[in-house]
């Protein structure tokens, strides 16, 4: 074709948008033409464009491909549903048993609520083709009349011919949903993934959705850890670290995350370390975090976790050590209140040097003035400064907001009550 006569189809489409009178337009125009002015309107989806165009050219031709196109325009768009099946019936008593018809006359009378006629038209269809796609359009008019596991037989078999992960996630919902046999699509969407490497997103999806109905915590655990695998997406470590915890199984977050032995696991680790006191291992692991994260605050951990491993927590050489890593920590900028509490204690409750504890504590109060880990931190050193009156006032504070169920509380405030 010329380019003058591209240039008028597409002038003619731009009228036939407009608004102008479609029949009386396309009387005048070729075939030719005509067949790239519906083409066009379709790839735009003007469906009842491209149908009047396609409606045109088998009224004019007699040529079922157009008259297929057409109700296919129909389906599309919704429209002229009715009037659809009447032209496609009348062309299937003068051709009958054409299978195009059966095709295209399911999804028409399912659109137009004639349940019952697709489900004969399914029959037929089901009579005389056994390809995957045919067993597919023909599940179904089952699904509308409530014959789901008629439905489910039929994708079966398409799945099994082309493992096609649509079908699957449309089987397993609806066996999830209408055959009670839920368990049953679990294993077949886990047979899937563990057989296809690329497997998608979906698949993953529906089984978290069917794990979290069966509340089968070690399922979801697992489809985490494969979402993880596959693009080691933070948000899906969390899952799995929150699922262990639920279940109570930190022994098993610890494990998994040793396993995994990435950056984004390495912090997760750190905190699970401490909360189980896994002291050894946590301090190890204090040199790995701070080579990545080049961030001092590693340091101040590191001089806690010595701290805390030890046996005998009055060894000299070791206090020294942790005196160490804290001035070296605060040296670089740290300055969070938690971390010059416990610097600020330990050089008072070591007797290292009351005087600068009792200073880096009164630092950290600075920013929380009324915690009361710090007050009492405050009031030992007072205490050990043998200032009995301040220390007694602080510590009665303390013990008002507390109570005594912490033992270093108990211990500290009978200490304190007798001093002289």
């Amino acid at each position: 074709m010329s380019w003058n006569r591209i240039i008028q189809s597409i002038v003619l489409s731009v009228a036939l948008l407009a608004g102008s009178a479609q029949a009386k337009e396309l009387n005048f125009v070729s075939d030719d033409t005509l067949i790239i002015q519906g083409l066009l309107f379709e790839e735009y989806r003007a469906y009842d464009l491209s149908r009047e165009v396609f409606k045109t050219l088998y009224d004019r031709t007699g040529e079922e491909e157009y008259l297929f196109r057409e109700v296919a325009s129909s389906l599309m768009g919704k429209i002229y549903i009715d009037e659809s099946i009447k032209r496609l019936k009348a062309w299937d008593e003068a051709h009958p048993d054409t299978l195009q018809v059966r095709r295209l006359l399911i999804p028409l009378y399912l659109t137009a609520k004639r349940v019952q006629e697709a489900k004969s038209e399914a029959e037929v269809l089901l009579e005389r083709s056994d390809k995957p796609a045919d067993l597919d359009l023909a599940a179904n008019p089952y699904l509308y009349t409530g014959d789901f596991k008629k439905a489910v037989s039929l994708l079966q078999k398409v799945y099994k011919e082309t493992s096609n992960e649509n079908v699957l996630l449309r089987m397993s919902s609806i066996m999830d949903e209408y055959t009670g046999e839920r368990k049953k699509a679990i294993q077949l969407l886990e047979t899937h993934r563990r057989m296809n490497i690329l497997t998608s997103d979906a698949v993953y999806f529906k089984l978290l959705n069917l794990y979290v109905k069966e509340n089968d915590i070690d399922g979801l655990i697992g489809i985490y850890q494969a979402l993880y695998e596959k693009d080691k997406n933070e948000k899906y470590l969390k899952k799995i670290i929150d699922a262990y915890a639920y279940k109570g199984d930190l022994d098993g977050a610890i494990a998994y995350l040793e396993k995994v032995q990435d950056k984004e696991a390495d912090y997760i680790l750190y905190e699970l370390y401490k909360r189980k006191k896994m002291f050894d291992k946590a301090f190890l692991l204090t040199d790995k975090l701070y080579k990545q994260q080049k961030d001092p605050r590693w340091i101040a951990e590191k001089g806690i976790l010595l701290f805390e491993k030890s046996k005998d927590k009055n060894d000299k050489k070791m206090i020294k050590d942790v005196v160490g890593y804290f001035e070296k920590a605060i040296g670089m900028g740290v300055d969070d209140s938690i971390y010059l509490n416990y610097y600020g204690y330990t050089l008072i409750d070591k007797d290292v040097d009351i005087k600068k504890g009792i200073k880096i504590i009164e630092d950290a109060l600075v920013q929380q003035p009324d915690n009361t880990y710090y007050l009492d931190s405050l009031a030992w050193g007072y205490y050990k400064e043998h200032r009995c009156i301040k220390a007694f006032n602080l510590m009665k504070k303390v013990v008002e907001m507390e109570g005594l169920e912490e033992p270093e509380i108990a211990e500290h405030w009978d200490a304190i009550q007798k001093c002289q």
